[in-house]
């Protein structure tokens, strides 16, 4: 599939030496804790998804441009035309910010292509992995170096395009390679002091994002104190599951998040697939499960020993989960990247 974007001319170049191919990567995420309280200014946790890649390439190409930052773009994996067509606005509003920031002066036609295997509409971070990958890319293949914070930066401008107000927690995790701790745009790394293995399991069914947030501020609306309610539960078991993944206590971690998605389920914010597949989760031995992401619909993210790990996926799959994951619990410093 192609599509053809245009950014506008902005600069001037420098830096290390470019290359003739810029290739760039990311990787999905999931949240532990602290959905829909982190748009409010709570904390939430994340881990990253090492297993779902996406990898971005952006090359010159010897085509008649029919302007200054004309791009052709391609998408490769799960993403399907509608969901490729509508990143297509952010990533070119990203690429126009990109030019601007880096002062690239050269602009002639770019091809650029995604090969993604994120799913979208889980609550994986789809959409924020491709753009830092994209951000990445450019950066190699104009010579340029990119910190963090800029790299976040044009993340979080392709995600306001495509999501509306973004949290920041998709365009930080993309990138980690350990749990973090996000608040307001800041992040931190969290300790690991537990044993056992992080389940992923994929409903099959897209996440209705933005409806279960209109939902949500309706139900606080409705009646008085339901929103500090909400937000003072939820800051509670997203600090206390913190610092049980921090002191290895992992049946503490555990019931952290099974309480935290009877939170989001009283709210509205599950379905009875989702549901199953928590329940289904418990009964084959994890420690503690819950929904991961905006919800009505997406992924369930289960707390389970190593032992137990296979044991879940089955069951989870045999409750309908079209697909799984098992990330181990650890922290950079025992990253083997």
């Amino acid at each position: 599939m192609s599509l053809t974007l245009s950014t506008s001319p902005e600069g001037v170049s420098q830096g290390r030496r470019a290359s003739s191919v810029g290739v760039g990567r990311a990787h999905a995420k999931a949240v532990l804790l602290g959905e829909h309280a982190v748009v409010y200014g709570a904390e939430a946790l994340a881990v990253p998804l090492p297993q779902l890649t996406v990898t971005a390439s952006a090359r010159r190409s010897g085509r008649q441009t029919e302007g200054p930052g004309d791009v052709s773009f391609t998408v490769a994996g799960p993403l399907s035309r509608p969901v490729a067509a509508q990143a297509s606005d952010g990533l070119r509003r990203l690429i126009s910010e990109f030019s601007a920031a880096m002062r690239v002066e050269d602009r002639p036609h770019l091809e650029v292509t995604l090969d993604c295997a994120i799913p979208h509409g889980r609550g994986l971070g789809s959409s924020a992995a491709c753009a830092r990958a994209v951000v990445h890319a450019l950066a190699d293949l104009h010579g340029r170096q990119v910190t963090e914070d800029e790299t976040f930066a044009l993340v979080q401008t392709a995600e306001n395009v495509a999501h509306g107000r973004s949290s920041g927690v998709d365009a930080r995790a993309v990138g980690a390679w350990a749990p973090l701790l996000f608040r307001e745009g800041e992040v931190q790394e969290l300790s690991v002091g537990c044993q056992g293995v992080f389940v992923v399991a994929d409903s099959g069914v897209v996440g209705r994002t933005k409806d279960a947030v209109e939902l949500l501020r309706d139900a606080f609306q409705m009646r008085r104190g339901a929103k500090e309610e909400f937000l003072r539960r939820a800051a509670r078991l997203t600090e206390e599951a913190r610092y049980a993944l921090a002191d290895g206590r992992a049946e503490q971690l555990g019931r952290r998040l099974t309480d935290y998605h009877e939170l989001l389920r009283a709210a509205g914010l599950s379905t009875g697939a989702i549901d199953g597949l928590v329940e289904a989760a418990l009964t084959a031995g994890s420690l503690g499960a819950k929904i991961t992401g905006g919800g009505l619909g997406g992924c369930v993210i289960a707390v389970t020993g190593t032992e137990q790990a296979d044991e879940v996926e089955q069951r989870l799959r045999a409750a309908g989960a079209v697909r799984s994951w098992a990330v181990p619990m650890r922290g950079s410093a025992d990253d083997e990247r």
